[in-house]
């Protein structure tokens, strides 16, 4: 044992001195002895962070349901830390407005049309001007990435009622961050929007295979 010890001790030493036939010879020794001869570990590629990569998320329904889901969702990241934006841009009867949105769980900003009622059909007074303020500001925040999480409720029904031009929408939405996640509520979802998206979730009652 002691004369395969010393083999292996003397094969272990760098060898960046010794010629190949030396090599050769400890490897030959090594193996007569019942050892296997040192070899290096391959070298190993530098460990690199993943980047974050955020997803467009489409939650739609026929029927309200399809926010309640999202809502607990987003007010769960803002209470771990999340920077989120609610916007719903048919929701009107609290005089809100970019310029009263209601700041809530510290990093969730909710942001409804100021109107002083829902908006439930084409061409109600102020509508227009009330969806595009509001969508003016969840413009801004897609350009500037500066949120984790952007819910866009009832944008499908903005678009459908003619408050919302949809190639707007869809231009928006190709130029957002890569690290932002942005879910799309309500139904009516423009097909084009739902081609674009990562994740589908469709509720439905009574269905049947």
């Amino acid at each position: 044992m002691s004369l395969a010890i010393a083999i292996l001790m003397t094969a272990s030493l760098r060898t960046s001195h010794r010629s190949p036939e030396a090599r050769s010879k400890d490897h030959r020794a090594l193996e007569r002895a019942g050892l296997r001869p040192l070899v290096p570990s391959p070298a190993r590629a530098p460990l690199h962070l993943v980047a974050l990569e955020g997803q467009l998320q489409v939650h739609t329904a026929p029927y309200r349901g399809s926010f309640s889901s999202v809502l607990s969702q987003a007010m769960r990241a803002a209470g771990l830390g999340s920077r989120v934006l609610i916007a719903q841009f048919l929701k009107g009867g609290v005089s809100q407005g970019p310029a009263g949105c209601v700041q809530l769980c510290g990093g969730l900003t909710w942001l409804r049309p100021d109107v002083t009622a829902c908006l439930a059909e084409p061409d109600q007074e102020g509508g227009i001007e009330a969806v595009a303020e509001i969508w003016t500001t969840c413009r801004q925040h897609l350009m500037a990435g500066d949120l984790d999480q952007l819910v866009l409720d009832e944008v499908g029904l903005a678009v459908g009622l003619g408050y919302l031009n949809e190639k707007e929408l869809v231009s928006a939405l190709q130029q957002r961050p890569g690290s932002m996640d942005v879910i799309l509520t309500g139904p009516a979802i423009p097909s084009s929007v739902m081609a674009m998206a990562d994740q589908v979730t469709e509720l439905r009652r009574g269905f049947q295979c």
